[in-house]
C-alpha cells in the first residue's frame, strides 16, 4: 500500500470544499482534494446562485469577477412566490447572481489549480483512524493518505462525519420532491404554482428547449434514484398531465429533512458544507453557507497547522458557524410551510407577503437570506464587531484602494484611521498587515444602518471584525493575541 502525507486532506472537492482548499493554499498549507468525480463536471443544474455574501467572500480573494462576468444579476429576493426589491442592501453586491453550480466549481477548481492544489480524482475516501499526531485516511483504491487533520466536505450522507461519530439530530423529511431535466411533447404549464402539500414548478432551460422542474409528490418518498414512471406519475398528479416528458438527463429526489452535526469538529476531524447541515434548497442557501463555513475555517486551520495559534482556535469554527447553519435549519422549515397551498397556509403566506413589502421587515428578511446580517458574539462594544467589514473606498499611501483589495492574500488588517504611528503591533507585523488609511464616506450595515467609522479595526480574513479601537489601542493586544497567536516580541500600543 502506497502512502502520501499532507498537511490537510479534504474529503470533497465540491464548492465547500474547493473553498476551503483555495483559502488553505493562499495561507501556504499543504493542502489536498480526495473527489469521487474523476472531473469537475455537475450532474444536472443544481443548485442557481449566489448571494451577496459569498460574491463578497470571493471579491476579498480578488475572483468575483470570474463568476459575476458569466452570471445574471437580479437585485431581488423571494418570499413566497412574491418578490421583494434588495437594490438598497449596503454592499458592492446587492444582487443574487444567477449561475449554475456547474460554472460555479469549474471557476473554483481552476482557481484551487492555479493555486497548485493537488487532486486525488477518482477516488472516494472509505475510512479513517485519528491519533494524537494526524489522521490516516483510507482510499478505496488501497492508497492511504496522512495528514495532520481531515475536513469532510462530503456531502449530506458524509462518510466522514460517520466514522467520526458525530451525531446528526433533526428533522425527518415529511415531503418529497423531484426535481429533473428533460424534454416534452407538449407544451409545459410554465411557473411556480403552490399545490395541497407544496410548490411545483416547471421553467425552461438555457437554449429554451429543454425543461426544468420541480415536483411536490403526494407522499413523502425515499431514496435519491427515483424512475421516470414516478416522474409521470409526480406530473399528471400535480397537472393533469405528464407532457409527453422524455428524455430525461437528471432525476434525483430531495426532502425537507433538517439536520445539523452536534459538532463541526472532532479531534483532528472537522466538517464543512452539507457534511454539517442538510436541509431543504428553499431559498438557495446551501451552496452558499458552505462556502462561508469554508472561509471562517480556512484561515483558522491554516494558523493552528503552521503553530502561530493553539488548536483551541479550532472552537471558534464551531462557535461561530454551528448557530448560523441552525438558524438556516429553521429559517427553510419556515419557508417549507409556507410553501404548501391549502388555503390556511395561503391566507397566511398572503399576509406575510404584505408584511414583509413593510421597510423593516423587508430589510431584516432580504439582509438574512444574503448572509450579510452575520454577526459573531465577540462581546459588547461598537457595532462592527463581530460582523463583516464593508467594502470601504479607502485612501492609502499607495494610493486610493478598496478594502477587500488588502484582503486578497487572506491575512488580517489593522487598519488606522488616526494618526499615523499611533498604532504599534511590531510582535505581530509578519501576521497582520497595518494600514494607515483615511475613509471619507458613510459606513452602513444591513439593518443597523449607519455607524460611526472607528479610529481603527482589526479585520480577520474572513472580513469579519475582531476588534474596533475607539480613540486608542485598549484591548488590541488581547485580540491579537486571541485570534493571531502569541506575539513574535513584546509589543507596545501607544
Amino acid at each position: 500500500m502506497s502512502s502520501s502525507e499532507h498537511e490537510v486532506v479534504i474529503a470533497g472537492g465540491g464548492p465547500a470544499g474547493l473553498m476551503l482548499a483555495g483559502e488553505l493554499a493562499l495561507a501556504g498549507v499543504d493542502v489536498a482534494i480526495v473527489e469521487r468525480r474523476v472531473n469537475q463536471d455537475v450532474e444536472g443544474s443544481r443548485a442557481s446562485g449566489l448571494h451577496p455574501r459569498s460574491i463578497e467572500v470571493l471579491d476579498q480573494r480578488g475572483i468575483a469577477d470570474r463568476f459575476v462576468s458569466q452570471g445574471e444579476k437580479h437585485h431581488v429576493v423571494l418570499f413566497g412566490g412574491s418578490i421583494l426589491d434588495a437594490s438598497d442592501r449596503p454592499t458592492r453586491h446587492n444582487y443574487t447572481l444567477a449561475l449554475w453550480q456547474a460554472k460555479i466549481e469549474r471557476e473554483l477548481a481552476d482557481w484551487v489549480s492555479e493555486l497548485s492544489v493537488p487532486f486525488y480524482r477518482g477516488c472516494e475516501v472509505t475510512g479513517f483512524a485519528q491519533d494524537d499526531a494526524g489522521v490516516n485516511v483510507g482510499l478505496h483504491d488501497g492508497h492511504s493518505l496522512r495528514a495532520t487533520y481531515l475536513v469532510g466536505c462530503d456531502g449530506g450522507r458524509s462518510l466522514v462525519r460517520k466514522t467520526a461519530g458525530i451525531e446528526f439530530p433533526g428533522w425527518e423529511p415529511a415531503i418529497s420532491y423531484l426535481i429533473f431535466e428533460a424534454d416534452m411533447a407538449d407544451e409545459p404549464a410554465l411557473g411556480m404554482r403552490h399545490g395541497e402539500r407544496g410548490v411545483y414548478a416547471l421553467g425552461k432551460l438555457e437554449g429554451g428547449k429543454r425543461v426544468r422542474g420541480v415536483v411536490t409528490e403526494q407522499r413523502c418518498e425515499r431514496g435519491d434514484k427515483p424512475d421516470v414512471d414516478e416522474l409521470r406519475g409526480a406530473l399528471i398528479a400535480a397537472y393533469g398531465s405528464d407532457f409527453g416528458v422524455h428524455d430525461v438527463s437528471w432525476l434525483s429526489r430531495f426532502t425537507d429533512a433538517a439536520r445539523q452535526a452536534a459538532s463541526y469538529r472532532k479531534g483532528r476531524v472537522l466538517l464543512v458544507g452539507d457534511a454539517a447541515h442538510v436541509h431543504s434548497p428553499v431559498g438557495g442557501q446551501g451552496l452558499n453557507i458552505g462556502i462561508q463555513d469554508a472561509v471562517n475555517l480556512g484561515w483558522k486551520l491554516a494558523q493552528v497547522v503552521k503553530g502561530a495559534s493553539p488548536e483551541n482556535l479550532l472552537d471558534t469554527y464551531h462557535a461561530e458557524r454551528h448557530p448560523v447553519g441552525a438558524a438556516l435549519l429553521k429559517n427553510t422549515l419556515a419557508l417549507t410551510a409556507l410553501n404548501r397551498g391549502d388555503e390556511r397556509t395561503n391566507a397566511l403566506r398572503e399576509m406575510m407577503a404584505q408584511v414583509m413589502q413593510m421597510d423593516a421587515p423587508r430589510k431584516w428578511y432580504t439582509a438574512m437570506m444574503s448572509g450579510l446580517d452575520i454577526r459573531y458574539d465577540l462581546g459588547e462594544g461598537h457595532p462592527l464587531l463581530g460582523r463583516r467589514m464593508p467594502d470601504l473606498d479607502l485612501f492609502t499611501a499607495d494610493g486610493p484602494t478598496r478594502l477587500f483589495t488588502l484582503l486578497h492574500d487572506a491575512r488580517p488588517v489593522l487598519l488606522n484611521f488616526g494618526k499615523p504611528g499611533h498604532i504599534d503591533i511590531t510582535g505581530w507585523a509578519k501576521r497582520v498587515k497595518l494600514i494607515d488609511a483615511r475613509f471619507e464616506g458613510v459606513c452602513e450595515l444591513p439593518v443597523a444602518g449607519m455607524v460611526q467609522t472607528p479610529t481603527a479595526v482589526l479585520i480577520r480574513p474572513d472580513g469579519h471584525v475582531a476588534w474596533v479601537g475607539d480613540g486608542n489601542a485598549m484591548g488590541l493586544n488581547e485580540a491579537l493575541g486571541t485570534w493571531f497567536g502569541k506575539p513574535d516580541v513584546r509589543t507596545r500600543a501607544l
